[in-house]
């Protein structure tokens, strides 16, 4: 769970639903789609409105208007909250919605309850962390998900995160049955992600010196960069493909010590890179916080976290971007971004931790 993901949780400020700001409509070509999204903004939604415009489709956002200081050209905004406050999107009809913004069961209900006769098909972004069971490799899509002690629960948080999203889901399939596709992403990367989750290794990678590693390099991990995301989404917006799909690299397709060797390839540091194992990092209380981020103990819970199926996916057409395209892209937006994002991130290590855990690991 991200931090985006905890603030879109958390009581909205009001929005007049009369309040609405358009843009002039690109457009669509023949054959061309009217999609709505459900969000747009943040870190993901602007991909996916990108790929739509490159496609030609005619794109309208519906978000309360706060995370996009200029609207898009040629992209119609709709302002309102999914908490109630949806009459701006009341008489309208579209091809697709794509829905990237669904935390709270009770929120996409009313969205779906709405748009069910106005709309074709439903696209909804879950996550993997709706498995109830990710102990064993090769997790495909109809392995049983988490069901929360109290399914009346609102708040998002990380003991939450998946029983939510799990929850969303069945609203979307009692609402739209036969009529949804539903993706399940793991760690999603690229240009733009705030959360640092996976740009933390090649900057540190970058900045040279003594620098600790989790585990093994043989250690899997499994991401998906967002660019190969939104070109998946809007396939299967253009040609639904009704179902669940993963939405991760294959199994094996990288590891921890593969993203390292890549980071320092991109960046030519000569950092030397000290291996810390499962224990002693779970001796020094980091296996559970922010310090380590997307690398999971390949044991015990999280075992097959790294190794899920994403099949079926594929065979729908899910490709993927090479590890260093990813790196070189991420590299090059965090360099762009402001000092005080750029020299203060969200995941990781910071370096006095870092240089107190190398201490210890040399004892």
């Amino acid at each position: 769970m991200n931090r985006r993901e905890l603030l879109l949780s958390a009581a909205a400020l009001a929005v007049p639903a009369s309040l609405a700001r358009s843009e002039p409509v690109k457009p669509a070509r023949d054959g061309a789609l009217r999609i709505l999204i459900l969000g747009g903004t943040g870190f993901i939604g602007p991909h996916f409105v990108r790929e739509a415009l490159a496609h030609g489709h005619a794109v309208t956002l519906f978000n309360r208007g706060k995370s996009q200081a200029q609207p898009t050209p040629g992209v119609e905004t709709l302002l309102g909250d999914r908490d109630g406050q949806l009459d701006s999107l009341k008489g309208r009809d579209w091809d697709v919605v794509i829905d990237n913004s669904g935390y709270v069961p009770r929120h996409v209900r009313l969205t779906t309850e709405l748009l069910r006769e106005r709309v074709r098909h439903y696209l909804f972004i879950s996550t993997v962390a709706v498995y109830a069971d990710l102990s064993t490799p090769g997790v495909t899509e109809d392995a049983p998900l988490k069901v929360l002690a109290d399914p009346t629960v609102e708040e998002v948080r990380r003991d939450t995160y998946g029983g939510l999203k799990a929850l969303c889901e069945g609203v979307v399939r009692a609402d739209f049955d036969g009529r949804y596709t539903i993706v399940r992403p793991t760690f999603l990367v690229g240009p733009g992600d705030d959360t640092d989750r996976f740009t933390y290794w090649p900057w540190r990678m970058s900045q040279g010196g003594d620098m600790l590693a989790p585990g093994t390099p043989d250690d899997p991990i499994q991401y998906l960069d967002v660019r190969d995301l939104a070109r998946f989404v809007i396939a299967c917006a253009a040609t639904p493909h009704p179902g669940v799909f993963n939405a991760c690299s294959p199994p094996g397709f990288a590891t921890i010590g593969h993203l390292l060797d890549t980071s320092r390839t991109v960046t030519g540091a000569r950092t030397q890179v000290h291996w810390a194992d499962v224990e002693f990092l779970k001796a020094q209380g980091v296996l559970d916080g922010p310090g380590l981020p997307i690398w999971r103990p390949p044991v015990g819970p999280t075992a097959g976290a790294a190794l899920v199926s994403s099949a079926r996916a594929v065979a729908a057409g899910l490709r993927f971007t090479p590890l260093e395209d990813t790196v070189r892209a991420t590299l090059d937006w965090h360099r762009a971004r402001p000092p005080a994002e750029r020299d203060k991130l969200q995941a990781g290590l910071t370096l006095e931790a870092e240089a107190s855990l190398l201490a210890k690991l040399r004892n």
